[in-house]
């Protein structure tokens, strides 16, 4: 008898537990990368619908899972350099994640309607190499919602991904800038 309670009440110790963790958790609802390189020779955007977020309000920890193939390009042969092993090779390679922690979390209310200016130290992963990163980005708080918006740069030659010569060299930027919108 003395085992049924004590096992039942450490259930509900643990259910408490769980559910405490859980609405610190937020998946996001929607998300939206984008990139963009601006050349002489052209301008490349692409978007990618299928990416997820979360963030813990407890924490501030961060993380970004990006599916590579879901980018979407305006011309279809931009697509296919873009997958193929010249470039991001998205086959071996197909996610980028972004794993970070606001660093200045007390500045953050979530419990008051506002835009509040955070900053993102972590690791993004592209391609298979890992870098440190340190961005700022602002998450807005409206009721139950929370919004993260954020634009970053990234150099293609850092994550292993550089052109010598041909097309390609001309046609992307060395520099890509990525803009990050996530619904909770």
């Amino acid at each position: 008898m003395k085992n049924s309670i004590l096992s039942i009440v450490l259930l509900i110790i643990f259910s408490f537990s769980a559910s405490a963790q859980t609405e610190n958790k937020r998946v996001s609802k929607k998300t939206h990368f984008k990139f963009y390189s601006h050349t002489v020779a052209e301008d490349i955007e692409a978007h990618n619908y299928k990416s997820v977020g979360t963030i813990n309000t407890e924490t501030g920890n961060i993380v970004f899972s990006v599916p590579m193939q879901s980018f979407e390009f305006e011309k279809s042969l931009m697509q296919k350099h873009y997958n193929s092993k010249k470039f991001l090779n998205t086959k071996s390679f197909p996610k980028a994640k972004l794993k970070g922690k606001i660093t200045n979390l007390t500045d953050v209310n979530f419990k008051s309607n506002g835009s509040y200016d955070i900053n993102v130290e972590g690791e993004l992963t592209i391609h298979g190499v890992t870098k440190s990163i340190n961005e700022k980005a602002t998450l807005v708080v409206n009721g139950s919602n929370l919004a993260l918006n954020s634009t970053l740069n990234i150099t293609l030659n850092d994550y292993g991904i550089a052109f010598k010569d041909g097309k390609p060299s001309t046609n992307i930027a060395k520099t890509l800038e990525i803009t990050v919108v996530a619904e909770y």
